[in-house]
């Protein structure tokens, strides 16, 4: 990684993008702790379980909305001063979930979260890719790290709660406020220039008109309706088809993240040796493939080893995909927005999709569906490859 990359920037480069590093590792611990937090704070302010719902839902309003102001706000303070007012709004957050049990203010505390999530996943990814010269290597080691911080989520919290008892959710909570409230004066020593862009391509969609960036739009929407069902059904569905238990099933849903901590590494190792539509090839094709074997198997340790093949596989996914839009996110701000704000609806409507499923013909058939998706991705994937060896054959 650091060979081909890294060694390669320049001291003001490096800095940045060691803070975009520890900001990423810190976004990708207060964006998985929610699920964590929400029985305590449940239980800490006898919260009805439609509220608790709604929180979870109202932090991924301000993520996707924040995808769309941290595209616009640098245009009229600066890309600094707005990644230093956007990534504050989650201190103030963790600050009110812990002072108050008001269901509005509690609504408004969880938004504020998604706010800084949002922007920080836009401002990093776009940075990382810029700086980097969107390079898959630099951007697979950027989801590396919050893959760290995902899988140090939960253990914050029992560590919290076996010392702290009842009031170790909130000691969780301080520990989040105390880690991105660095962030500010690292951001604010940042030597970084705003980007010129023309007039007209500075709030400019003329990047929609682009088949290359709905391809690319495709491959992320239908890889995070697979990732985001995959992750949230993944225990019920082992749970509820008597195939495991609950204690096994938790451990595999740990497996799952530590194979894409181990995928995203590996190819920030060795990405920048192979073109991004051959890493997506593989990648696609080897997820659809570990989906079809879990979803049909019910022994252990086929199950096993397939979880751990699937983590491995989707890992590269996403970084590569962000690394294939590249020269839209250089030329167009709002680029970086709308291509993450069209994956995360598919990550909010596939998990929805299959409950409905579930519900009318059996959860083996909503998990199935999935494998609809993971399909059509591998169909995006081969017209992007398409497209882009045609591009390069030109050139």
């Amino acid at each position: 990684m650091t060979e081909n990359f890294f060694t390669r920037l320049q001291k003001d480069e490096k800095y940045i993008m060691k803070c975009c590093y520890y900001v990423f590792a810190v976004n990708g611990l207060y964006g998985m702790i929610m699920g964590s937090l929400l029985p305590y704070i449940s239980d800490a302010y006898n919260l009805s379980d439609t509220i608790s719902g709604s929180l979870i839902s109202s932090h991924y309003v301000g993520n996707l909305l924040a995808s769309f102001i941290a595209g616009i706000l640098p245009l009229y303070l600066g890309r600094k001063r707005s990644i230093i007012f956007l990534s504050s709004f989650v201190t103030i957050g963790f600050a009110m979930m812990i002072v108050t049990g008001n269901p509005l203010l509690l609504l408004l505390s969880f938004f504020f979260t998604g706010v800084s999530r949002g922007s920080i996943s836009n401002f990093n990814n776009t940075i990382v890719n810029e700086i980097s010269d969107s390079s898959p290597a630099a951007m697979s080691f950027l989801h590396s790290v919050f893959a760290i911080g995902a899988l140090l989520a939960p253990y914050l919290v029992i560590v919290s709660s076996n010392f702290f008892g009842l009031n170790g959710w909130r000691v969780a909570a301080g520990v989040i406020i105390v880690l991105t409230a660095i962030s500010i004066p690292l951001f604010s020593r940042m030597k970084m220039k705003d980007r010129v862009v023309e007039k007209g391509s500075a709030t400019s969609y003329e990047f929609m008109k682009q088949s290359s960036f709905w391809i690319s739009a495709g491959i992320l929407f239908f890889y995070l309706c697979g990732e985001s069902t995959i992750n949230g059904w993944l225990v019920k569905y082992f749970v509820d088809s008597n195939i495991l238990t609950i204690g096994y099933s938790q451990f595999l849903a740990s497996l799952l993240w530590m194979g894409v901590l181990i995928g995203r590494l590996s190819v920030s190792a060795i990405g920048d040796r192979f073109a991004r539509r051959k890493i997506l090839y593989v990648l696609s094709i080897s997820t659809t493939i570990f989906f079809i074997i879990l979803l049909s198997s019910r022994n252990q340790t086929v199950i096993t080893i397939t979880i751990l093949g699937l983590g491995l596989s989707m890992a590269g996914i996403y970084p590569t995909t962000v690394a294939a839009t590249g020269k839209f996110i250089k030329e167009y701000p709002m680029a970086m927005g709308v291509l993450l704000v069209l994956g995360g609806i598919g990550s909010i409507v596939m998990p929805t999709l299959t409950g409905a499923l579930s519900d009318r013909f059996g959860l083996f058939y909503g998990m199935a569906a999935i494998g609809v998706a993971l399909g059509m991705m591998i169909l995006c994937v081969f017209l992007y490859g398409y497209k882009d060896k045609n591009y390069t054959e030109k050139v």
